[in-house]
């Protein structure tokens, strides 16, 4: 029987840190680009700079979370060959990565075209639903 404090199951449990890890930059991101949207609507700047403070933590916790998920695809899935749909996510979750670092690096270019930037925004947003679905059905939540 193992003890509700014991370390070992809960740091070394099956693609655990993964699920954990991905829910914080994914939330960082799409309020940040909520809220961007609302500074340019409303030209707040207070919303504008929460939005890029939201943007910058995502795109600084985007990068441990896909390194937990490449981790879980090594150890708690074998390695298995990708293919299916954990290539899809595999896939869409390096266009995602990329997408939510563009974003914020191109959010603290002070020349680009806000027609651009809510691109982008709503690429990342969709390219996170589509990723966070994959990831549902390999976790067995989505089944």
């Amino acid at each position: 029987m193992t003890h509700a404090l014991e370390l070992r199951p809960i740091l070394f449990a099956r693609h655990a840190q993964h699920v954990v890890l991905i829910h914080f930059p994914i939330a960082l991101f799409l309020v940040g680009a909520l809220l961007d949207l609302v500074a340019r609507l409303r030209h707040n700047v207070r919303l504008a700079t929460a939005a890029q403070v939201n943007l910058a933590a995502a795109a600084i916790l985007v990068v441990p979370a896909y390194l937990s998920g490449l981790l879980a695809w090594r150890f708690a899935l074998e390695g298995q060959r990708i293919r299916g749909v954990l290539l899809y996510h595999l896939l869409l979750a390096s266009a995602t990565t990329l997408l939510v670092i563009a974003t914020w690096w191109l959010r603290s270019r002070p020349h680009l075209h806000p027609n651009t930037l809510t691109l982008l925004e709503l690429l990342g947003a969709v390219s996170i639903v589509l990723t966070a679905h994959l990831g549902g059905f390999l976790s067995g939540v989505n089944t």
